[in-house]
């Protein structure tokens, strides 16, 4: 039997919840998620539970922050002038805007705060902060 090693490309299904038990993410109704084994290309803690499993495996996997998207960082919040902000944009408390960064890079943040005078927005990843879980099952191995 083919066990997961570093390198290969595998298809999981899997579903994502936080603490509380509420999904932030899932396969179902979709085509497995596929990437390789330890490229960086999925988030740390969910990379390393793969080696050793074989197709049809499937498994619960708790990842901590620091492991997943990271702690909230603070300098990454930051109020801005709402006179800085055209009056057509929609400052509903998450709506998702998109900021170009000094090098001209586009990144999204999210309406966390708003007042009279500011609006502050946050760039962290949304589930920043966050510990996660994981139930996966390995649907298909592709050996290195």
């Amino acid at each position: 039997m083919t066990h997961v090693k570093t390198g290969d490309t595998v298809a999981i299904h899997y579903t994502g919840t936080l603490l509380d038990g509420s999904t932030f993410d899932s396969s179902d109704g979709r085509d497995p998620l596929e990437f390789i084994v330890g490229s960086g290309q999925i988030i740390p803690g969910l990379d390393v539970a793969l080696p050793g499993m074989s197709v049809g495996d499937k498994k619960k996997v708790e990842i901590a922050c620091d492991q997943a998207y990271g702690p909230l960082k603070a300098e990454m919040r930051q109020a801005v002038p709402r006179e800085g902000i055209p009056p057509d944009l929609p400052l509903d408390i998450g709506t998702t805007l998109e900021m170009q960064t000094p090098d001209g890079q586009s990144m999204p943040v999210r309406v966390v705060e708003v007042d009279d005078a500011t609006v502050t927005l946050d760039a962290n990843h949304p589930l920043a902060g966050e510990d996660l879980t994981f139930d996966i099952e390995l649907m298909r191995i592709d050996a290195a």
